[in-house]
């Protein structure tokens, strides 16, 4: 047979009576209460900072927004995704994931690439494939050292930007799908600014140019829908705050 429960009518409340409270128990919370209201206006009336459990309480932490950010608020799509390279192989790995993204997105829910709002960020060793054929035709042996990398078929120094040919195949980690094919699906890219001013640094030294000349040039040569950041770095940070999802590739 069950056990009858316990009779609880007799046992002290766990939480007591505000009524049964003295007066300057009351008091003293209502005076909590109103000084840490008070402490917070005047925070914000000085522009104090306050910590982040203070904010939280306060409706939750809201990053700034500046106008060079925008565009990521521009890419149209129900999904926002954001694969961020920085090896010569993660750029290849970063077009084939993001490739993925869009075919499984298709094949599991019926979604087209105008749904989804995809940004590969080449920075690092992975910023000199944003650049044109021609600027790996005149400056590819330079920038290839610098980041160890070496075309499969020649194994020597690209004289092209491996990743706008289709005709390498297996042969790098792109599997044929070039930058352009992603584009033309709508895909966005976050280029490294400080990366590329500092290959433009080792191509001015190495050829006896003005690295601004250089810089400009690099620029002007950039893959279609290339937004220049800062710093890739900050482009990791800012996509995150505008809800983009983070994959890191390598």
């Amino acid at each position: 047979m069950s056990q009858p429960l316990p009779d609880n009518s007799s046992l002290p409340a766990l939480v007591p009576d505000p009524a049964a409270l003295p007066a300057s128990v009351i008091e003293r919370r209502s005076f909590l209460t109103r000084l840490g209201a008070g402490v917070a206006a005047f925070s914000a009336a000085m522009g104090i900072a306050q910590p982040a459990s203070a904010q939280s309480a306060q409706g939750g932490f809201r990053p700034a927004r500046y106008p060079q950010d925008d565009w990521f608020d521009e890419v149209p799509g129900k999904h926002r995704f954001f694969f961020d390279a920085t090896t010569p192989n993660g750029a290849g790995e970063a077009i084939t994931f993001a490739s993925n993204y869009y075919v499984a997105s298709k094949a599991g829910y019926g979604l087209e690439p105008k749904d989804l709002a995809v940004v590969i960020c080449l920075r690092h060793w992975a910023t000199p494939f944003a650049f044109s054929d021609e600027v790996w035709a005149k400056y590819g042996a330079m920038m290839a050292e610098r980041i160890k990398f070496n075309d499969p078929k020649t194994q020597a120094p690209p004289t092209v930007n491996v990743y706008q040919a289709d005709d390498y195949g297996m042969l790098i980690p792109s599997r044929g799908t070039t930058l352009d094919a992603m584009i033309a699906r709508g895909t966005h890219f976050a280029i490294c600014d400080m990366a590329t001013r500092a290959f433009s640094g080792i191509i001015a030294a190495k050829t006896k140019s003005k690295p601004e000349d250089i810089y400009q040039e690099l620029k002007a040569s950039a893959i279609k829908n290339a937004h220049f950041m800062s710093a890739g770095i900050v482009a990791v940070n800012r996509a995150q705050e505008r809800g983009y999802s983070l994959q890191y590739i390598g």
